[in-house]
């Protein structure tokens, strides 16, 4: 990765050293950090609403490939995983603590790029970095991340409020991150046999980036303020569309009907999908990283997003308590199954 540069090791500067020099690029700009990095813990001031918290741990060989992700991408991304997080309690994000354990195959020029991506997360989201912590691993990169954020008690959206008759709704399109990483995957498998080979991801472009460099959707939040929605449940789409709706249905204590033809997929992907010999609503259904909102809204609101082209319901919930099923193009009604991420899998060999 970095084998032919020069480079610093990280023995050169120390555990100080290098939190002073990643550091001194993030400045404070939320009147609640009272005090950021430089004090053995932050001080943060919430007079007004509450306070929502989250934490995501990546781990390399389990989270990301270091083969095909960039530092600054991973950097970036470990962001958006939190924040994606907080907008999905329709809170707004405020301040986040980054901690890393990095191997001695490392150099400092690695986590100057590692927290570029950081650093521009910040600036775009409008985030203060306000404290962390360094230490060494034994074996590869390790990023823990926590996000803060404020929100209104009567606006503060959670699972558990969707009720029957209330309309699904999804931001954006799904499955792009999903059929981007099948595309990483297989160029990675053709550099291992010629590594002269240079991959051409300009087709696929799209979905590289979607799941190189995804968004938060911090702009879904602002809309939602803008047309007067509060949504009665809400959640973000990191394990799938279909895992989701599972923690959302079991949550509310309801059961959905979602619609396969609703389903809304970005030509690339679908194409992509179709060279892999994958089917589509495999793909939209099953699919991870996407950072999307799925949302519970009244259907009284329905006017207010109709033909919106960020917003797509592609189903409703009823009384069938944690029961869910897609109605095919064809109108045949097939029981969904959750087939996203686990985060533990058993032994084979016990």
């Amino acid at each position: 990765m970095f084998e032919n540069k020069n480079t610093t090791p990280l023995t050169e500067i120390g555990e100080f050293g290098l939190i002073d020099h990643l550091t001194k690029k993030f400045p404070i700009i939320h009147p609640s950090t009272l005090r950021g990095i430089g004090d053995d813990a932050a001080v943060l001031d919430f007079t007004e609403g509450q306070t929502v918290v989250s934490t995501d741990l990546l781990i390399e060989g389990i989270h990301f490939d270091l083969s095909y992700v960039p530092l600054k991408h991973l950097g970036y991304k470990s962001i958006m995983v939190n924040l994606s997080d907080v907008y999905a309690m329709n809170a707004h994000p405020t301040q986040i603590t980054v901690s890393i354990a990095v191997s001695n195959r490392f150099p400092m020029e690695a986590l100057e790029e590692l927290y570029a991506g950081i650093e521009l997360a910040c600036k775009n989201y409008k985030v203060d970095l306000v404290g962390g912590d360094t230490s060494s691993s034994t074996k590869g990169l390790i990023l823990s991340v926590t996000v803060m954020g404020q929100a209104q008690k009567e606006k503060i959206t959670y699972r558990s409020g969707a009720k029957p008759n209330d309309l699904l709704v999804v931001s954006g399109d799904l499955g792009g991150a999903y059929m981007g990483l099948q595309v990483l995957e297989r160029e990675k498998e053709v550099f291992k046999v010629n590594p002269n080979n240079q991959p051409d991801l300009a087709f696929y472009s799209y979905c590289v980036e979607r799941q190189l460099k995804p968004e938060a959707r911090k702009d879904i939040i602002e809309l939602l303020e803008e047309v007067d929605i509060l949504p009665n449940a809400m959640i973000d789409i990191s394990d799938g569309l279909s895992s989701e709706i599972f923690h959302l249905i079991k949550a509310s204590g309801v059961g959905c009907s979602i619609y396969e033809e609703k389903l809304p997929a970005d030509p690339q992907t679908s194409r992509t999908a179709e060279e892999f010999k994958i089917s589509s609503s495999t793909v939209l259904l099953n699919g991870g990283e996407d950072y999307e909102l799925l949302m519970a809204i009244k259907t009284e609101d329905y006017d207010k997003i109709k033909g919106h082209p960020l917003l797509s319901p592609i189903g409703h919930f009823t009384d069938q308590k944690e029961v869910c099923n897609m109605i095919t193009g064809l109108g045949q009604s097939i029981p969904l199954e959750a087939q996203g991420w686990k985060s533990f899998n058993k032994d084979k060999s016990a």
